[in-house]
């Protein structure tokens, strides 16, 4: 193939990436997509509105699509007819966010991988497919670890009153003191994982605060319990790290990995880089 259009996409944003035999690589960007949260008409609109792009001068040979929520055949296939329908191009491939970062991190390299943005996931990766992967409950009953994850304890502890007086006022100056407000927000708007995972702001602002290092902590620790841990593998090879909660704390990474004795392989805020080589390689 000749040309290569690459997406990497995760709930909050999408990296685009045209990759043609000879020339340098033209990167774009739009808003996130995730196809349990969005309608084929809302992805659509995505594209249209969002990706600037030259339908006419830019075809490219493939699609290659990896992103959050698109683990499922049946969901491939949503995101795979809209992309086909938008680009104009018969061939489309549609995989997982967490294909993505092995491919992306490790090469053809075995480890385990972690995704921690605003959801989380991970997997063992054999260097050349995902073999093994922890279940994903997404953000209302999982995502250990993650930006919607931090910010839910966040929220909780401003209107639990469990943050002392420093820590509510950073709060409020951030996100305003009315509950019934920041509740309306998560309740009755889109996207509520993309809201709670702005709280994470002010978990970044105030790292030396004990309070947001518990926060962080505790948080990190819960995916290292529930999905790090599970795999065998993980005793024997090294771990890789993407997204941009993974590159923000990978300070708490690096000592959890050292508690748990365990092996750091990457901690990268994207994939994408890696994943250009990986492409690189088949352009013909």
């Amino acid at each position: 193939m000749s040309s290569y259009l690459i997406a990497e996409s995760g709930s909050t944003k999408t990296d685009w990436c045209l990759l043609k035999k000879g020339k340098k690589p033209v990167h774009f960007k739009t808003g996130g997509i995730n196809p349990y949260l969005q309608t084929k008409d809302d992805i659509l609109n995505i594209l249209t509105n969002e990706l600037d792009w030259n339908s006419k001068k830019d075809i490219p040979d493939v699609v290659s699509y990896y992103g959050a929520g698109a683990a499922s055949k049946l969901k491939q296939e949503e995101v795979a007819a809209v992309l086909k329908q938008y680009f104009g191009v018969k061939k489309v491939n549609v995989n997982s966010d967490m294909l993505a970062a092995s491919r992306g991190l490790c090469g053809d390299k075995k480890g385990i991988v972690c995704i921690l943005g605003t959801g989380s996931n991970s997997c063992y990766y054999n260097g050349k497919q995902i073999k093994e992967q922890t279940a994903s409950l997404g953000f209302i009953a999982g995502d250990e670890g993650s930006g919607n994850h931090m910010g839910k304890r966040v929220l909780q502890y401003y209107a639990y009153n469990t943050f002392d007086t420093e820590l509510r006022m950073v709060f409020e100056q951030l996100f305003g003191n009315s509950v019934p407000v920041i509740l309306n927000k998560l309740y009755h708007e889109p996207f509520p994982n993309r809201y709670l995972a702005t709280f994470v702001q002010l978990l970044s602002q105030n790292r030396e605060h004990f309070m947001v290092q518990n926060i962080v902590e505790d948080c990190l620790n819960d995916f290292f319990h529930h999905h790090i841990l599970k795999y065998r593998q993980s005793w024997k090879l090294p771990l890789y790290f993407t997204g941009s909660i993974a590159y923000e704390f990978k300070d708490v990474i690096i000592n959890l990995c050292s508690q748990y004795e365990l092996e750091i392989g990457k901690i990268e805020k994207s994939p994408l880089d890696g994943l250009l080589k990986y492409y690189k390689g088949k352009l013909s």
